[in-house]
């Protein structure tokens, strides 16, 4: 043997243990996850119908499937209730393993943590009164200093707000799920939010109205699940789990029951 071809023998040989003592030590928090047997879930828990807080406890969409995947993983669910100003920050601070509950995909977010894949596609649209929807058929509409605004703080519907209405009156209401109602008593005049949101609140209050739906102001974007990078193992098995449970139809089956 030539000792160009033992150096490099050698050198994968060290590769190799490097290798193992790396995939030995990975995967903190998805050992520490299944250890426990414990999924730590942080959501706003305001945003319908994706995840709402009652006194019932946590329902929605997105709660059908983080506990679909829980049970895929064998581990139980302890919820942390988080808020849109604080979603970020918390997750950063290890306060929850996967953050849910109607969570716009965008590159801002993508930058500091991994998203699995998309669900739910939407656009910005607007909740309005159904006796005033024929006023609003445009943002120039939107954006009038007669106009009452309503926004959530710390998420992609404030964005769109302080981007595009400026000219509006614009005030700010830190309970999200309390809007809609503010809007239909007519103590505001628009609220700003995404197609399901709207469409599950006009169903329900028929004083309300959807508009922009069928051609939202906003170009098409999907929603996902939020988790941190600091475990690779985590990220690709919650991946799997993801892929597992959709090709058994468990993301179809929580959009017809809660998206429909």
């Amino acid at each position: 043997m030539t000792p160009k071809k033992f150096l490099a023998i050698a050198a994968a040989a060290v590769i190799t243990c490097l290798s193992f003592t790396q995939a030995a030590q990975a995967g903190p928090r998805l050992d520490k996850i299944m250890e426990t047997k414990t999924i730590r879930v942080g959501t706003p828990g305001d945003y319908r119908p994706f995840a709402i807080k009652t006194d019932a406890g946590f329902s929605g969409h997105d709660i059908d499937v983080i506990e679909t995947m829980a049970k895929e993983l064998g581990v139980k669910i302890e919820y942390v209730q988080t808020s849109w100003p604080n979603l970020t920050k918390d997750l950063q601070a290890d306060k929850f393993d996967v953050a849910v509950g109607g969570i716009t995909r965008n590159v801002t977010r993508m930058r500091l943590f991994d998203m699995l894949p998309g669900y739910a596609p939407f656009g910005k649209v607007a909740l309005v009164r159904s006796a005033d929807k024929a006023k609003y058929t445009s943002v120039d509409a939107l954006n009038q200093p007669t106009v009452r605004v309503i926004k959530n703080p710390g998420g992609t519907n404030e964005t769109f707000v302080l981007a595009n209405l400026k000219a509006a009156q614009v005030s700010t209401h830190d309970k999200n799920a309390e809007i809609p109602a503010l809007i239909a008593d007519g103590k505001g005049d628009v609220m700003i939010t995404e197609t399901y949101e709207a469409l599950h609140y006009a169903k329900a209050d028929p004083r309300l109205h959807a508009a922009f739906v069928d051609a939202p102001l906003t170009p098409k974007n999907y929603l996902g699940f939020m988790v941190p990078t600091d475990d690779a193992d985590y990220t690709r098995v919650m991946g799997f789990v993801w892929g597992l449970i959709e090709s058994r139809g468990a993301i179809q089956q929580a959009a017809t029951k809660w998206l429909k």
